[in-house]
């Protein structure tokens, strides 16, 4: 049993084919798939995804590199979706997050005002939502994990996932002290990423989670192709083979620190 807690099953690299993927992603042994929002104009679609698989869940959240074209506004929407989404939970519980959501300082544009002052800002409005409704959050922490375990810092939730972790073993340290697992891809498949792939090594394992982004993040032996959950197993090969461990091991334990992360999928598993 596998768990991706990050895959954009809705995207249009897969060519409208999200629920063949997610098909073959099942007979590779993945047990479920976490689908991140990136906007509120695929709100609906990745709820309605989730809503016509048993093994998919989803998230709700506005991502960074969207920011520039949302409105404050969104942010009021999203508040009041979410509490009417949970106050359905009985009848649809597949929501299991607010993401994705954060800060990405990656982009060169994104990096000054006025657009890092509204990344700011939507990112710590939508950690305000996630605490106040008791919900753990989707991280995008690309070249700001220290801003963002900053704003951890003030504003309190219960934990959630620093997809695509690429930090220091001291910001690695901080994410598990908050109550956060770290997610870790197809990038820790390159022979050349020594820092990422030390990590997977040395991090307690019990504070790691499995993903693939998919479609992006491609491992070594798909790359530069897209991506796809499918892929999951294998990469959690790796994982194994970098800790010497058995792979049922990795496979059960990362499937027990998602549970643990992400409570919500608990009750809606398939048998």
């Amino acid at each position: 049993m596998w768990i991706d807690t990050h895959c954009h099953l809705d995207a249009s690299e897969f060519g409208g084919n999200s629920v063949a993927v997610a098909d073959d992603a099942a007979r590779n042994h993945v047990s479920a798939i976490v689908i991140p929002a990136v906007h509120p104009s695929n709100f609906q679609t990745v709820a309605e995804l989730a809503r016509q698989r048993k093994d998919c869940f989803y998230a709700l959240g506005i991502h960074p590199m969207y920011v520039p074209s949302a409105k404050e506004q969104d942010l009021e929407a999203l508040r009041t979706l979410v509490a009417k989404t949970l106050e359905q939970q009985t009848d649809h519980p597949r929501f299991v997050a607010i993401g994705e959501i954060g800060l990405d300082f990656f982009v060169p544009e994104l990096t000054v005002n006025p657009l890092k002052e509204k990344q700011e800002f939507f990112y710590t409005e939508q950690l305000k939502i996630a605490r106040d409704f008791d919900l753990p959050v989707l991280l995008h922490v690309r070249r700001s994990q220290d801003i963002i375990l900053k704003y951890l810092r003030r504003i309190k939730v219960v934990g959630g996932i620093a997809h695509a972790f690429n930090g220091s073993e001291q910001q690695a340290q901080a994410f598990i002290d908050m109550g956060f697992k770290l997610g870790f891809g197809g990038a820790m498949t390159f022979t050349r990423a020594l820092q990422i792939r030390r990590l997977a090594a040395q991090l307690p394992l019990e504070a790691i989670v499995l993903e693939t982004d998919a479609p992006d993040i491609s491992p070594s032996w798909l790359h530069p192709a897209a991506n796809s959950p499918a892929e999951l197993p294998r990469i959690g090969a790796v994982l194994a083979e970098l800790r010497g461990l058995p792979l049922e091991q990795v496979a059960r334990q990362t499937t027990v620190n998602a549970h643990q992360v992400l409570p919500r999928m608990l009750p809606a598993l398939p048998d």
